[in-house]
């Protein structure tokens, strides 16, 4: 009798084991057990078919029962929800259409997925979640309807997606977020510059609040503010949907997810998991971690059918790496932020940049904003962020990369990067967060962040502003004295005797000064970034 494999879940996760064990063995007996319709789809596309950009929903359907059945003798049954697991027996018991069955295994996957959260406050029943294909189907029928407004609470990268395709769709959109920021995974100066592209392109963001009622076509926000609310949108995030693994005595983390090995075993002999209702091993901190990303649920779904096919591998510690669009603005990001960092007791070494997408002097460059996080004892990366217009998502890639090839933060200076005026710089930004790096491992550099440069200054440190008087004009820290970079060796003697703080716009000429003045035997430091990034802070 051929060894039976059942795999409770579709999509990323669930779909990736099936078809990889198939190609690994054409001899085990391989069952999809689909409480849904639709067993394979591509729900990171959900959004923008609400706005068009995806105009054909069957564009999202990207395998069926009948697919896989043809091309990798998968038995696919969708509408049979599992409802019990039985280690011990290694049975399933399954409801259908036709009733209730028991279906037993030799090896379980479970690729449950997750589940959104809803919003529970009174009229929140009518708020809709966007995560699969009957929810964008029940969301289309809404729009069908003509809405003028909509509300979208939450901020993370599927509420902003949403928000943004909406906007498409001629709504008034307001995006409402109990944190104080849009995108929890950015630190707050660098998750400004989003923000603000989405006030300018007509979203009304509300941070720092929350929806305590729906009412009627109105939302009533714990500020007492009221919003028209013809159509809401529940994107708070997920939970791990592991009711069968707690319900079958799987161990479950604390915060809800799967517990599994290196090789995606459960607790239960020969049951594995998979995707988002799994925990992660953290690259940063090694500790369980949830990362509801399809790229993941992918990898580890390949890995899982290498395992039960009887190959030795295993899985790899989670950076987290994730990208978003938003109005024309990419944002990515990968490991840890500064915030939570900190908020771990961990020391952080913070590098701010503000480089062009590509060579200046070709057409077209776009500036971004790109935040390094460094480990000061170690040289290790501990994560990045950017944000920006093109060229964004490859530089964080490149960073995830380095990342999980062990290199240190240094050693992103002497990356051989490919190179054209019109893709990069012949100095290109990751190479120049590793020449700071370098500098500030090595001691020639000592910078000070936006959030600590009020105390310095308390302390009696001088500011000097080292751009040029037109740019000073423009914009200045309040209390900072103008001495042009170009002019700073014959203008020596006018600086006050005692600590110095320098900066510029970006960073790089405040470098210059630095150096200058350290040489001639003064106490300075570089504000990090810039007034840019200073500017990006207090706001």
């Amino acid at each position: 009798m051929a060894r039976r494999v059942v795999i409770v879940g579709g999509v990323a996760g669930g779909m990736s084991a099936a078809t990889r064990l198939r190609r690994n063995d054409e001899t085990i007996e391989i069952v999809v057990l689909e409480r849904g319709e639709h067993v394979s789809f591509a729900n990171c596309g959900l959004p923008y078919h609400l706005g068009g950009v995806i105009e054909e929903r069957d564009a999202l359907l990207l395998q069926t029962p009948q697919s896989l059945a043809a091309r990798f003798a998968i038995d696919v049954r969708t509408g049979h929800e599992v409802t019990a697991i039985d280690p011990e027996r290694r049975v399933v018991t399954v409801r259908h259409a036709d009733g209730g069955s028991e279906v037993s295994y030799d090896d379980l996957v479970l690729a449950t997925g997750a589940a959104p959260m809803r919003l529970d406050v009174p009229g929140g029943e009518r708020a809709l979640a966007l995560r699969d294909i009957a929810d964008v189907d029940r969301m289309q029928a809404a729009l069908a309807a003509g809405p003028a407004s909509a509300v979208v609470v939450g901020a993370g990268f599927v509420g902003l997606e949403v928000a943004e395709n909406l906007v498409a769709r001629g709504l008034q959109v307001a995006v409402v977020e109990l944190a104080d920021q849009v995108l929890a995974p950015l630190d707050p100066e660098m998750a400004v510059a989003v923000q603000r592209r989405l006030v300018e392109r007509g979203v009304d963001v509300r941070t720092g609040t929350s929806v305590t009622r729906l009412d009627g076509d109105k939302a009533v926000l714990a500020d007492g503010s009221v919003l028209p609310a013809e159509l809401v949108v529940a994107a708070m995030g997920v939970r791990p949907e592991s009711r069968l693994a707690t319900a079958a005595g799987l161990e479950v983390g604390e915060r809800g997810g799967i517990v599994v090995d290196r090789e995606q075993r459960t607790s239960a002999p020969h049951v594995y998991a998979v995707g988002d209702a799994v925990e992660k091993h953290d690259a940063i901190s090694g500790a369980g971690s949830l990362v509801p990303l399809a790229q993941t649920a992918n990898r580890h779904g390949r890995l899982v059918a290498d395992v039960i096919a009887g190959r030795h591998t295993s899985s790899q510690p989670v950076l987290g790496t994730a990208v978003v669009g938003v109005f024309g603005l990419t944002i990515a990001a990968v490991g840890w932020n500064e915030k939570r960092l900190r908020g771990a007791g961990r020391d952080v070494r913070v590098i701010h940049t503000h480089p062009s997408s590509h060579a200046g002097y070709y057409p077209g460059a776009e500036q971004m904003a790109l935040k390094l996080l460094v480990d000061p004892a170690t040289d290790e990366i501990l994560g990045a962020q950017g944000v920006g217009g093109e060229g964004v998502d490859k530089r964080i890639d490149v960073i995830a990369t380095a990342m999980r090839g062990g290199l240190r933060a240094s050693d992103l200076a002497d990356l051989e990067l490919a190179y054209a005026p019109q893709y990069g710089s012949a100095k290109d930004p990751i190479n120049m967060l590793g020449f700071i790096a370098d500098n500030l491992r090595a001691g020639t550099e000592r910078t000070v962040q936006w959030h600590e440069l009020d105390a310095l200054l308390a302390s009696g440190a001088t500011l000097v502003d080292v751009r040029s008087p037109q740019e000073f004009a423009h914009g200045a820290i309040p209390g900072a004295v103008n001495v042009p970079v170009d002019e700073l060796r014959d203008r020596l003697d006018e600086l006050p005797e005692g600590p110095l703080v320098v900066h510029c716009r970006v960073g790089l000429r405040g470098h210059v000064a630095a150096r200058l003045l350290a040489q001639h035997g003064r106490d300075v430091v570089n504000l990090d970034g810039g007034y840019l990034t200073w500017r990006a802070g207090t706001q």
